[in-house]
């Protein structure tokens, strides 16, 4: 059974509590949920009322419920491998979960053995049948290992060229880098 609480705990490794950075582009956030793009959070009035000192023990629940809903059952992340869907999860927090589901799509398209194992998937962000196919398919043929690798190294690229276009994001690429992660198995 694919666990919510592994994959929220292990991506709140990378987030940390309140941060008010203006070079940041989510702006003010907390726990990696910002404002600017999620100002109708039930937690942020809790916030704005403990400033500065915030409990966190008072936002734990509002937050993980934040994270469940926007990013763990929109991709449907239940019905994956552990691991994926960790890898799913946490790149969906840090670049959004149509990202995510893309990373996914083009990394199987990359394992199809051209089209023999299934017909290439259109990336388009979105987890349907198709897409949960193709990821059966490919753990059958136990390549979980090197479409992690495949994910996370899209995931890197992407860090990459938004610090070339953006180069004040620079400061960031040590915490965007610790959350690309090499597989620590054998793939062949």
């Amino acid at each position: 059974m694919t666990d919510f609480h592994d994959a929220f705990n292990k991506t709140m490794g990378h987030e940390g509590g309140y941060v008010n950075d203006s070079l940041d582009a989510g702006g003010e956030t907390y726990r990696g949920i910002s404002r600017r793009f999620n100002p109708q959070w039930s937690g942020w009035n809790l916030i704005d009322d403990q400033k500065p000192n915030i409990d966190d023990s008072k936002l734990d629940s509002h937050v993980r419920k934040f994270y469940e809903e926007r990013y763990w059952d929109v991709n449907c992340l239940d019905d994956f491998p552990q691991k994926i869907a960790n890898e799913m999860f946490d790149t969906g927090v840090n670049m959004g979960v149509g990202r995510a589901a893309k990373f996914l799509q083009r990394s199987l398209n990359y394992l199809n053995r051209n089209g023999k194992l299934f017909d290439d998937l259109v990336d388009d962000g979105n987890i349907g049948s198709k897409t949960m196919t193709a990821l059966r398919v490919i753990i059958q043929q136990g390549d979980e290992n090197i479409l992690l690798k495949i994910m996370n190294v899209l995931q890197g690229q992407h860090y990459l060229n938004y610090m070339t276009k953006s180069p004040t994001q620079e400061k960031y690429a040590r915490g965007w880098f610790s959350r690309v992660e090499a597989c620590d198995c054998k793939c062949h």
